[in-house]
């Protein structure tokens, strides 16, 4: 199906107006949506398109239905550009803010070779697919991160409020406390005392973690950190192997050169380990070996993935054998992430009862003691 472009006049004026949509403000381009705009872009002009709704008017239909906002501008822009003559591909490029590399050079793959609509639905299935996945660890993560400030903020209020009024009546009693009550009786006393200190290092160590994670000796180290540990090394591999067969296969799928689609799967790789794989896998390629013959890391790549790498370049069909694996991997992750949430809920909530009950049977030992001696005197 060919593209339609609506040509127009190209007055001198429109360069310097262009130029000056380029410098649109970037925080304000970062927060027109993410990828879940990218997902409902791709996917409505996948549908308009190819029921042969010329690209110009699929764009316009599309920038109607957006409400005013930076995604409504951007989604303008671009049908601008192309009714001025751009490619699509092109005018995505100008908003590399919001449609990455991999995005423009699929579609300009689907250009070139006068398949468009379909290009448009593989990207729209590989941007859905990186939706649910993060969308996934999300929700895996929020009901245990919300059980965990819970319990910390009842500690804080049972140290701070209720540990100082038992501390007032205990001092009133000529006798020994506990070991445990004691050292509780310190803590509430050093959180009274130095709030300030505690609370300011918390953020200051918030914040130097933050900073050195962000370096690149920090990242390093914490994405080999990650990969190594003992239950979620193996989590984290499968997300990331995943992620990355999927990019890969789709682009090889696409048509884009062997090359190209290494290194922009590689830019859109998280992990450094594996972005160093990727690295290698460039450099092996470049002088003629096979893509497979770096992915026999264990460490890294599952050794089920490697041989069905193997055997897709074997038959020439790695592109399709790669998106083959990856559903069967989201499949296993989704069951891991379900599985570990079912386990993390529960340990969450049995190490809070068992902190709040320490902190009660502290509190009420004396009591015990000073009642049961009291009963012996009577």
């Amino acid at each position: 199906m060919s593209v339609e472009y609506a040509a127009i006049d190209k007055p001198a004026h429109d360069e310097a107006e262009r130029s000056g949509r380029d410098r649109t403000d970037r925080t304000k381009v970062r927060s027109a949506g993410g990828i879940k705009n990218l997902v409902i872009f791709t996917r409505q002009l996948h549908v308009l398109f190819s029921t042969g709704t010329p690209l110009v008017d699929a764009l316009g239909a599309m920038e109607r239905q957006n409400k005013a906002g930076p995604w409504r501008d951007i989604v303008a822009d671009v049908r601008r550009r192309v009714e001025e003559g751009a490619s699509l591909s092109e005018s995505m490029q100008a908003h590399g803010e919001q449609f990455d590399a991999t995005c423009c050079s699929m579609v300009a793959a689907g250009e070139a070779g006068g398949d468009l609509a379909e290009m448009l639905k593989r990207l729209s299935v590989l941007l859905r697919k990186r939706l649910r996945v993060r969308n996934a660890v999300l929700g895996a993560l929020i009901y245990p991160c919300l059980l965990t400030v819970v319990a910390t903020s009842v500690l804080t209020l049972l140290l701070v409020f209720v540990v100082p009024n038992f501390a007032k009546l205990f001092a009133t009693l000529d006798s020994p406390l506990p070991p445990t009550t004691s050292a509780l009786i310190a803590m509430s006393d050093a959180v009274k005392s130095y709030w300030w200190l505690i609370l300011g290092g918390l953020v200051a160590g918030a914040i130097a973690t933050k900073e050195y994670l962000a370096g690149p000796s920090g990242k390093a180290r914490l994405d080999d950190v990650l990969v190594r540990l003992p239950v979620a090394g193996r989590i984290t591999r499968n997300f990331a192997t995943t992620g990355m067969i999927r990019m890969l296969g789709t682009l090889l799928v696409s048509h884009v050169p062997v090359l190209d689609a290494i290194r922009l799967t590689r830019d859109c790789t998280n992990n450094n380990r594996y972005k160093n794989l990727l690295t290698e896998t460039e450099d092996a390629v470049a002088r003629g070996e096979a893509i497979s013959s770096t992915f026999a890391d264990e460490g890294l790549i599952d050794p089920a993935v490697y041989e069905s790498i193997h055997t897709g370049e074997k038959n020439g069909q790695i592109g399709p054998m790669m998106l083959q694996m990856a559903d069967l991997m989201d499949e296993e992750n989704e069951v891991v992430l379900r599985t570990l949430t079912s386990i993390i809920e529960p340990a969450i909530l049995i190490v809070m009862g068992l902190l709040v009950g320490f902190v009660a049977l502290s509190m009420f030992m004396p009591l015990l003691d000073m009642t049961a001696v009291a009963g012996g005197g009577g």
